[in-house]
């Protein structure tokens, strides 16, 4: 599981605020950025009467970090992952959030204390969690249980679709490892557990296709380029309801949640 994080980026070259007839909100498409439509950006809408521009970005921190290099801000509000939150807020490319400004929740408690562990940080405030899953094609594998599976070539013959970086490879396989979810960072907190890491995924290394955006793996799936792959939650989902594709069939999989 991870928290996604909504960020305030470059607000006073922007002059987000009381006067401010629109907001460009950038996320990461698909059925996240559908449901934070629905949820966030219609109410608020609605209740203020001010436009909010939702823009879609594979990784929104890769287009924050240039525009405000080139010195052209055109985001008032990005979704990013916690690990690219503190990276831009500690190289001064995002505002600093006024955490005690923050207004209190419906029941009088304290920002400070309304939000999950982790929620809080000098530059954004917690939006969302999801989750990292596998998918499998349910018409060629039975059985998939485990994280060890992804890595069980003899067992589950195919190819594999992994994210293209570290992020949720690691973890994976140490899971797959024997690694407890809840003692992963632990582990990689030390250079011995990252290499443990590595030569795990080394295992699988010529049966591996690396995915960037997160429409990607699911396309995978169903133009059967990978038959098992990591993959958003949400994009899963999206594809079983929205897109009426089968859950144990040619073009789509069944999921298993990493945690």
């Amino acid at each position: 599981m991870k928290t996604v994080l909504a960020v305030t980026v470059g607000l006073a070259a922007s002059g987000l605020g009381a006067q401010a007839e629109e907001i460009n909100v950038m996320s990461w498409g698909g059925a996240v950025a559908a449901a934070q439509m629905e949820a966030y950006h219609k109410p608020y809408m609605a209740e203020t009467g001010i436009k909010i521009n939702s823009i879609d970005a594979d990784n929104p921190a890769v287009p924050i970090k240039a525009q405000v290099e080139v010195g052209n801000v055109t985001v008032d509000i990005a979704d990013v992952e916690p690990s690219d939150l503190v990276r831009l807020c500690d190289e001064g490319l995002l505002e600093q959030l006024p955490i005690e400004e923050l207004p209190d929740g419906i029941d009088g408690t304290k920002a400070a204390d309304d939000f999950i562990e982790g929620g809080l940080y000098d530059c954004g405030v917690g939006i969302l969690v999801y989750s990292t899953v596998i998918g499998y094609r349910g018409d060629q594998l039975e059985g998939v249980m485990s994280a060890s599976d992804f890595f069980d070539l003899e067992k589950f013959p195919g190819k594999r679709g992994l994210r293209k970086g570290a992020k949720f490879s690691l973890e994976l396989a140490l899971m797959a490892d024997g690694v407890e979810p809840a003692d992963v960072y632990t582990v990689l907190a030390a250079p011995e557990g990252v290499d443990r890491a590595f030569a795990k995924l080394d295992t699988i290394k010529n049966d591996t296709v690396r995915w960037e955006a997160g429409a990607q793996p699911v396309q995978l799936l169903a133009d059967g380029e990978v038959v098992m792959t990591t993959a958003y939650n949400g994009r899963l989902f999206d594809a079983a309801i929205n897109e009426n594709k089968p859950r144990d069939g040619p073009e789509f999989s069944t999921s298993l949640p990493l945690s």
